[in-house]
C-alpha cells in the first residue's frame, strides 16, 4: 500500500464509497484521492489520483482528504457485509484503529447535499493521526479558498461550497486557502468524526456532527435493507452482493442511468495514450445492469434505469452513450494533468456518442426482453421506439460500424452482424409475445434469416475453426464469447471458437485481450474472462468454467471488493478506470450461470 516517489498509489489499494450520485475513491493509506462533487461527472474536488505530488506550473497540487496514522503502520480493509461502508484497520507498534468511511444516505434515500463521514474509533493502545484537508484546484482553473463563517470552517472550490467538520480533539496545525493539516492523538475507547459537507451553487446545510456520525451506521443498515431484497439461498451470495453493491454505486440516482464507471484516464496501459472519460452511461452496459438486476429481483432499479434508456434512445435516437443526466455528449477536452503515474492524456468528454455501432440494436432488445421475461410490460411509446429502431437494425445491418471495442477502422465486424441477428430475434420474439406491434413482424424475421446466412457466408475461418473478427482478417474477437448468450448458432461452431480465442487471446492462464494485438498496447480485459465462465456453463462445460472462475478469483486477490477494467497478466497490475461496471457485470453473471447449474 506504499505510494510511489511520485505518489501514486496502486490501483487495487483502493475501494469505493457511493451514494447515488458521487463515487469517492479511498486509498488504504487512509487517502480520499478522488471524489467529484455533487455528481459523478462533476469536476473532482480531490483528483490527487491523477496528479501524485505534483506541483503543478500554476502551483496546483492534486486534492486529497487524508487520515494516516504516523509512523510505520499496516492496514487490511473490508467492506461491512452487505454494504458499501467501510473499514480500515490500521496497525503500528502502540496501537490498533479502526477507520469507518462513508458516503452518507438517510432514511429517505439519497441526502439533497454530498456528506463523506469518516470516524476513526482507537480499539486498543493510543494513537497518533496526520490528518490533512487539500483542496483540489481543477488544473488551476479554480483558486480554492477558505473562511470562517461564525463557528464553522467553509471552503469554496467554483461552484463548490463545502464544510469542514471535526470535533475538539482534532489540533489544527496550518490553516490556509486550500489546506488544513492537523493532528489526532487518541487512545482506546476514543472516537473523532470528520467529515465534508457539500454542494454545488445551492444553500448548505449545516448538521451536527453527531447526526453525521449517526448517519454512518443508517446508511450501513440502508445498504443491507437493499440486499436484504435479493434472495438469501443464493449460492456464491457473498460474491454476487458485492458485484451487486458495486453496480448501485454506479447507479445515478437523479436520472436512474448507470455510470460505465467512476472515474476517467485511468489508463489501459502504464504511460499509454488509451485513457477515456467513463462517466457516461453506455446502452450496451446499461442493458446488462439491467438484465442482471432483473435476474437478482432488483426490480425498482431495473425499471428506472430501462426507462431511462427508452426514453434517451426516443429522444435522441440510437446513440453509443448518454450523459448521466441525459442527452447526448459529443465534447472532449484535454486536462493540463500529469494523469496516474504519467500516463496522458486526461480528459474529460467521450466523443464515443459521434460513432455508430450495431450492437446498441442488440443491446437494447436484450434488455427488454429479459423485462418481458420478469413480468413487466411495455408501453405504447416504447412499443413504437423499439419498432423503429427494429426497422432501422433492419436496414443499417449490411453497413460497416465502429463494433462494440469503439474502433477507428469502419468494419463490417462479426460481432456487429450478430448483434443485428440477436436485435431482430428478440424483436420477433416481442411481437409474437404482443409486446410489439406486429406489422414488420415477417420482414424482421426475413432479414434475420439474411443476417445468419450472411455471417455463415463471409465470417466463419475454417481452417482456424472459429468466426474471425471481420470478413478478411484472422483476427480474433473476444466479444464473439457473447455469442453464445444471445442463443447464435450451433454449439460446435461456438465451442470452436472458443476454443480459438482461448489459444490466441488468452494469457496468464485466466485472462484475455479483447481481440488479436492487443498484447503490445493494453492490459487483458477482465469482463471477457468472465464472460468465458458463463459461456462455458451454457456450452455444458462446467469443469471448465469452474476452473476459469476460481482462477479469476485468485487474480481478484483480497482487493476489497472493487474491480478494474484490466488486468497486466504478468504483473498483476490493475489498469483502466474504475469501479468498472462492465467488469462487474460479466462477473455476477459469471456467478449466476453456475449457480444456474449448481449440481
Amino acid at each position: 500500500m506504499a505510494r510511489d516517489a511520485a505518489g501514486y498509489l496502486p490501483l487495487s489499494d483502493y475501494a469505493a464509497l457511493g451514494d447515488g450520485r458521487g463515487v469517492a475513491l479511498s486509498g488504504a493509506d487512509g487517502g480520499i484521492d478522488w471524489w467529484c462533487v455533487p455528481n459523478m461527472d462533476s469536476p473532482p474536488l480531490f483528483d490527487r489520483l491523477l496528479v501524485g505530488h505534483d506541483v503543478l506550473e500554476n502551483g496546483a497540487q492534486g486534492g486529497h482528504f487524508t487520515i494516516t496514522p504516523r509512523g510505520t503502520f499496516s492496514a487490511t480493509r473490508r467492506y461491512r457485509p452487505d454494504s458499501n461502508v467501510l473499514e480500515t484497520r490500521f496497525r503500528t507498534d502502540d496501537g490498533v484503529a479502526v477507520l469507518i468511511e462513508s458516503l452518507n444516505s438517510s432514511t429517505a434515500g439519497r441526502l439533497p447535499w454530498a456528506e463523506l463521514a469518516r470516524r476513526i474509533q482507537v480499539l486498543d493502545g493510543r494513537m497518533s493521526f496526520d490528518v490533512v484537508l487539500q483542496l483540489g484546484h481543477r488544473s488551476g482553473k479554480r483558486s480554492p479558498y477558505m473562511a470562517k463563517r461564525g463557528p464553522y470552517e467553509t471552503f469554496h472550490v467554483g461552484s463548490v461550497l463545502g464544510l469542514f467538520l471535526h470535533g475538539e480533539q482534532l489540533q489544527i496545525d496550518h490553516r490556509g486557502d486550500d489546506r488544513v493539516e492537523a493532528r489526532l492523538v487518541l487512545t482506546r475507547g476514543q472516537t473523532e468524526v470528520i467529515a465534508i459537507v457539500a454542494g454545488a451553487n445551492e444553500p448548505l446545510v449545516v448538521p451536527p456532527l453527531s447526526d453525521i456520525d449517526a448517519r454512518i451506521d443508517l446508511s450501513d443498515q440502508e445498504w443491507r435493507d437493499w440486499c436484504a431484497l435479493i434472495a438469501p439461498d443464493l449460492p456464491d451470495r457473498d460474491f454476487l452482493m458485492r458485484q451487486a453493491l458495486a453496480l448501485k454505486v454506479l447507479l445515478y440516482a437523479p436520472s436512474g442511468a448507470i455510470a460505465a464507471a467512476a472515474t476517467t484516464s485511468l489508463p489501459e496501459r502504464i504511460g499509454g495514450d488509451k485513457n477515456y472519460d467513463y462517466r457516461f452511461a453506455w446502452v450496451r452496459d446499461a442493458g446488462y445492469v439491467i438484465e442482471s438486476f432483473l435476474h437478482l429481483g432488483i426490480m425498482a432499479e431495473a425499471k428506472a434505469a430501462l426507462t431511462w434508456l427508452l426514453n434517451q434512445l426516443c429522444a435522441h435516437g440510437a446513440k453509443v452513450c448518454f450523459s448521466l443526466d441525459g442527452g447526448v455528449e459529443e465534447g472532449m477536452e484535454e486536462i493540463p494533468v500529469p494523469g496516474y503515474r504519467g500516463s496522458r492524456p486526461v480528459l474529460s468528454g467521450n466523443r464515443a456518442a459521434r460513432q455508430h455501432q450495431h450492437g446498441i440494436y442488440g443491446d437494447i432488445f436484450e434488455t427488454v426482453s429479459a423485462f418481458v421475461r420478469a413480468g413487466g410490460l411495455i408501453d405504447d411509446r416504447s412499443a413504437e421506439t423499439l419498432s423503429h429502431l427494429a426497422d432501422e437494425c433492419a436496414d443499417r445491418w449490411k453497413q460497416k460500424d465502429s463494433g462494440i471495442w469503439e474502433l477507428p477502422q469502419l468494419e463490417h465486424y462479426t460481432m456487429s452482424k450478430i448483434s443485428c441477428w440477436q436485435a431482430l430475434n428478440r424483436a420477433v420474439e416481442l411481437a409474437d409475445a404482443g409486446q410489439l406491434p406486429t406489422t414488420c413482424r415477417d420482414r424482421w424475421s426475413r432479414e434475420r434469416a439474411r443476417i445468419a446466412a450472411w455471417i455463415d457466408a463471409h465470417c466463419w475461418d475454417a481452417d482456424i475453426g472459429a468466426y474471425v473478427m471481420h470478413p478478411g482478417t484472422t483476427r480474433l474477437d473476444a466479444a464473439l464469447i457473447l455469442a453464445v448468450r444471445f442463443d447464435y448458432d450451433g454449439h460446435d461452431r461456438l465451442r470452436s471458437t472458443l476454443d480459438a480465442i482461448d489459444a490466441q487471446l488468452g494469457a496468464g492462464g485466466h485472462l484475455h485481450y479483447r481481440y488479436t494485438g492487443m498484447d503490445a498496447e493494453e492490459g487483458c480485459f477482465l469482463a471477457c474472462s468472465f464472460w468465458m465462465v458463463d459461456a462455458r456453463v451454457l456450452l455444458d462445460q462446467r469443469d471448465k468454467a469452474l476452473a476459469l472462475m476460481s482462477g479469476l478469483r485468485a487474480r481478484i486477490g483480497d482487493a476489497p471488493g472493487i474491480l478494474p477494467e484490466m488486468i497486466d497478466p504478468d504483473s498483476g497490475e490493475w489498469l483502466g478506470n474504475m469501479p468498472q461496471g462492465l467488469s462487474h457485470l460479466a462477473a455476477l453473471q459469471a456467478s449466476l450461470a453456475l449457480s444456474r447449474q449448481a449440481p
